[in-house]
């Protein structure tokens, strides 16, 4: 599961943090607490004032209250939802709707994680994680809280190749505006456009070409699937940032070309296959390269620009299942 979390003047792009994480985060910061309160309690036990013995079990009370519940309260709520465990593996407790973890949350899981792990041994936590489909412990579910991986490798896939028909137009659009949190969901969106069920993929990709559209101009032509407008924009806005660094660089970087690695290939085309090379002056060799599946554009193939609508014509009818930026689904 992927989100993308907004803290104090951050932007981080993690997943739900797996339950060998979480466990192992958890053992160090018990190891932590375990040496941090037997350390006390000899520090207690040496000094001579303390003859009373009640006065000696009160304060051995407080230090067990202080190392059990204050430690993760503590940590957690200074360093906005992350223990000394969760921060050697790269996790951080993030409240349900994205936000940073407030005291409030932090006390209440440290107060169920005094019966969850110090006096059941954990068997709570390990039940709920596994019911849960987010893997909360019930600290998690009381409180509103998840624990999330910030450590998080950024997958790009290989670089998009530009739709030949929207070329023409991608190349005169304005992109400065594009925000580079709806560029990374749109690229992952991409990468994953072959691992979604065909409703799944034409809700999420009007939903992500619309929010794109809000930045991006001029608008998609009619009629372009949501997948080809955002492989478009991808494409040049890849092309531009090349552009621009070959200008600064002084030097040129060439286009990519398809090397058959074992990559997931764009939606909208299918597999490079070579064509067998043949000498000048003999037979030509029959093309056994797959059909490309086409994309369905209201304007000719080979035609620089999509062709107006005579003046007197009326504007054409939208399909029932299109949206207001024009984006239907695949035909």
């Amino acid at each position: 599961m992927s989100d993308v979390v907004t803290g104090e003047a951050v932007v981080v792009e993690v997943r739900v943090a797996q339950l060998p994480s979480r466990a192992a985060a958890l053992l160090i910061d018990m190891a932590i607490q375990i040496v941090t309160l037997l350390g006390a309690s000899l520090l207690v036990g040496n000094l001579g004032f303390l003859d009373d013995p009640a006065l000696t079990t009160m304060v051995y009370i407080v230090l067990t209250v202080l190392v059990v519940v204050g430690y993760p309260v503590t940590f957690e709520t200074l360093t906005r939802g992350r223990s000394l465990g969760k921060l050697a593996l790269g996790l951080r407790v993030v409240s349900d709707d994205g936000g940073p973890e407030r005291f409030r949350q932090a006390l209440f899981r440290g107060l169920a994680g005094v019966l969850e792990f110090w006096m059941l041994s954990g068997a709570p936590a390990l039940i709920s994680s596994l019911i849960s489909e987010k893997g909360k412990r019930l600290g998690d579910v009381f409180s509103g809280t998840i624990v999330i991986s910030e450590r998080v490798p950024r997958q790009y896939g290989p670089p998009l190749d530009m739709p030949p028909m929207l070329a023409p137009w991608a190349a005169t659009l304005e992109l400065s505006r594009l925000p580079e949190q709806v560029a990374a969901t749109a690229r992952q969106y991409l990468m994953r456009w072959h691992d979604l069920a065909p409703a799944v993929q034409h809700e999420m990709g009007v939903r992500i070409a619309t929010e794109m559209s809000a930045f991006v101009s001029p608008p998609a032509p009619p009629g372009v699937p949501p997948f080809a407008y955002l492989t478009a924009v991808l494409a040049e806005r890849r092309r531009r940032e090349q552009a621009r660094l070959a200008r600064r660089t002084g030097g040129h970087r060439p286009e990519r070309q398809w090397t058959g690695q074992p990559h997931p290939p764009a939606p909208y085309a299918a597999p490079y296959v070579p064509v067998p090379y043949a000498p000048p002056g003999s037979a030509p060799q029959p093309d056994h390269r797959p059909s490309q599946p086409r994309i369905p554009l209201p304007f000719p193939a080979g035609s620089p620009h999509p062709a107006p609508p005579p003046p007197t014509s009326p504007p054409p009818a939208r399909r029932p299942d299109s949206t207001p930026g024009g984006f239907v689904p695949p035909a």
